[in-house]
């Protein structure tokens, strides 16, 4: 398996009121172009790779403050596989999530995944969000914030939840004293103006747009500034926007708590194989004590009980990892072999500079959307019961979002994203999806009108279009061929069946080159 590193980004959230904040040139809803300096065309060049040998590269200039257009500039990376067929039905703008995902490779595996006929009317569009990846300047707030081995996420005692606040708080001192005059535009809305220039660079009256995870948000909210500039609308795993974010996150620890335990039964499902039992209950309590023996221990100095968290974390967004993680659990439980398990966390967890990338992105972006409780005494008493109940990652979460708490720029307000005035958008969620539950998709679908929700039931994946379920990818295509969507009349719109579980490691049916495992690793953890 590649190594990729966790691009580790998640659906967070407090909300304070749902207010909309329109910047002035959206708030007419007019088709005109976005209130910017003039915009230069787009200058592609070949940038393909063996995978995707048809990908172009571009980059554009925008305001770093879209309400002053004459202001400093940044620079966004832009992808591009552009259309081959005769009839065009414009720009298809694509989003892996995050926020903090690069979204340059998205736009081949994009192209490359949907029908060839269909693919071929659309130019698939990537992009780096400001601050991430290739655009420029990108940000690193502090290098090596995820180096191992870290404290135990679980403050148990004064000194752990001393040492774990201290780092959240130096993160977001880092970020202050190396960003200050960029934190305050690194936003969802800032995003999303910048998304309106990259339109407005194309040529194009109007986008279509897919986002996965923190991506439906952020099309949502386009959707929102700029409905008459909406032409397709397809989201998938999708946020709670009424969650943006502090809430998002205590609802998260449940879902991925319950992911943690649907992967113990299908560990207890193949006893032959792991030999770590028959009774699930059982083999989680193996897990927390292998969890408790690598506080003590860390495995190869690098695999502490924090590290682990990280490790398993990816298995709760794609079940393609479980065999990996199954296999890794079992050597260290049963062969005190701890090899497999530092090579997972290689390949799951450990981050170099683009998920230091991504995380500083990540955490600029909902530090600054929404408001965070100030006092820790909140996140405290809130995270403790979230953890009496579901203990998987509540902590690991909790400190993840904690710079939040020591945030240097004031927040903004979440985006009420209520709309009645674009057209049908195209809804997927799976009813056990951990990092974005299924009431965000049911939420969403009663706020965007007309649109159209198609649920994958009984799975547990985040992420599901594209991903080897032939059902769903059905719906998709016809949508993106005619606009057309599902009806039922309820509410939901369509049902698909989930795809089997995988099986282990060297049986027949067991695959590791799954288009599954391919879209999630350009989706990344967290996200």
């Amino acid at each position: 398996m590649n190594k990729r590193a966790a691009a580790l980004c998640g659906a967070a959230a407090v909300v304070a009121g749902m207010i909309t904040s329109i910047p002035a040139d959206a708030s007419s809803g007019s088709a005109t172009a976005p209130r910017t300096a003039p915009t230069a065309k787009l200058s592609w060049k070949k940038c393909g790779t063996t995978a995707y040998p048809t990908l172009q590269c571009a980059s554009l200039k925008v305001p770093l403050d879209h309400s002053n257009p004459y202001s400093e500039r940044i620079t966004l990376a832009l992808s591009r596989v552009p259309h081959t067929a005769k009839t065009y039905q414009g720009p298809l703008l694509v989003n892996p999530g995050g926020p903090g995902g690069s979204g340059l490779t998205l736009a081949g595996y994009v192209a490359s995944a949907l029908p060839k006929a269909v693919a071929a009317q659309y130019d698939v569009i990537g992009f780096d969000p400001r601050g991430v990846g290739a655009s420029k300047p990108a940000l690193d707030c502090k290098p090596g914030y995820f180096d191992p081995v870290r404290p135990d996420t679980v403050p148990s005692t004064p000194a752990l939840e001393k040492a774990n606040l201290a780092r959240a708080e130096s993160f977001a001192k880092a970020c202050a004293t190396k960003y200050a005059k960029l934190l305050p535009y690194i936003d969802t809305v800032s995003a999303v103006q910048d998304m309106d220039a990259i339109r407005h660079a194309l040529g194009a009256r109007q986008i279509n747009y897919f986002g996965y995870s923190y991506g439906t948000y952020l099309g949502a909210v386009y959707a929102k500034l700029y409905p008459d500039r909406v032409r397709r609308l397809v989201l998938d795993s999708i946020v709670d926007p009424t969650g943006v974010w502090y809430a998002d996150n205590l609802t998260q620890d449940y879902a991925f708590n319950d992911r943690h335990l649907a992967f113990m039964s299908w560990v207890a499902k193949y006893n032959s194989t792991y030999k770590l039992g028959t009774d699930p209950a059982k083999i989680e309590a193996k897990w927390y004590a292998m969890r408790a023996a690598l506080a003590k221990k860390p495995a190869d100095k690098k695999v502490g009980a924090s590290e682990l968290e990280d490790t398993f974390i990816p298995g709760g967004y794609y079940n393609g990892y479980w065999p990996y993680l199954a296999e890794a659990f079992a050597a260290y439980v049963n062969d005190k072999n701890a090899d497999p398990l530092v090579e997972a966390y290689d390949d799951f967890a450990a981050i170099d500079a683009a998920g230091d990338n991504g995380y500083s992105v990540y955490a600029s972006v909902q530090c600054r959307d929404a408001a965070w409780p100030r006092d820790w005494n909140q996140w405290r008493k809130d995270n403790w019961a979230v953890y009496e109940k579901a203990p998987f990652m509540a902590w690991s979460n909790a400190w993840y979002n904690a710079p939040c708490a020591f945030w240097p720029t004031h927040s903004l307000y979440p985006v009420d994203v209520a709309n009645d005035a674009i057209p049908p958008a195209l809804l997927f969620q799976a009813t056990n999806d951990a990092a974005t539950p299924y009431e965000g998709g049911v939420t969403v679908h009663n706020l965007l009108g007309g649109s159209s929700l198609v649920v994958e039931q009984g799975g547990g994946n985040h992420g599901i279009s594209l991903s080897g379920n032939a059902c769903l990818d059905k719906y998709l295509a016809a949508y993106l061929t005619d606009g057309k969507v599902p009806r039922s009349g309820g509410e939901v719109d369509a049902v698909c069946e989930t795809l089997p579980d995988p099986e282990p490691l060297g049986t027949k049916a067991a695959s590791t080159t799954s288009r599954g495992s391919t879209l999630h690793g350009l989706l990344g953890f967290r996200g």
